[in-house]
């Protein structure tokens, strides 16, 4: 009896990581344990006034996950994108959209955007994963606003990004 080969299980995980954030490493890690492999699709999100510029947000996410590709053994792809997730969802080979909830005011958004996706690509599916006890309370957006504020940091993004983002926001003094 002849063995089919098992097709290769790809996950897409989006988000404008700005800066990457410890939550955003742990979703990540527990997501690339669900696929043979996954891509972190850094977004352009020009209208949220990033912090950093989309080419080193894809650097500073794809020096943070060596130690998650080691971990794994999944194979974790880093790629910018600017356009529909299901476009970028078809481009990669996904299956699957992985998104992280923190709080229940995440999910009505998640809820709606999983939705429109659905009726976009009924073949494309949505998990959620509920970011891990510690990590529920950050957000990129928090960790730009109390660094620029002078507040510490350092628990909340790994050491790279910290030393980037503080130097970041020096800069912009």
């Amino acid at each position: 009896m002849a063995s089919l080969a098992r097709a290769c299980r790809v996950g897409l995980y989006p988000g404008s990581f700005d800066p990457i954030t410890n939550g955003h490493l742990d979703i990540i890690g527990r997501a690339a344990r669900m696929f043979d492999r996954l891509v972190v699709g850094v977004a352009m999100n020009a209208g949220k006034g990033p912090l950093f510029p989309l080419e080193e947000r894809v650097e500073l996410v794809q020096a943070e996950l060596q130690a998650v590709t080691d971990r794994t053994g999944t194979a974790i792809e880093v790629r910018p994108f600017n356009s529909l997730l299901i476009g970028f969802a078809h481009l990669v080979g996904a299956s699957v959209i992985v998104r992280g909830l923190r709080a229940v005011s995440d999910f009505d958004y998640e809820f709606q955007m999983a939705g429109m996706n659905y009726r976009l690509d009924s073949d494309i599916e949505t998990v959620f994963l509920m970011s891990s006890e510690r990590h529920q309370f950050i957000s990129s957006r928090f960790v730009k606003e109390i660094a620029q504020l002078g507040g510490d940091i350092s628990s909340f993004v790994p050491p790279f990004t910290l030393e980037r983002t503080l130097a970041r926001v020096r800069a912009r003094a």
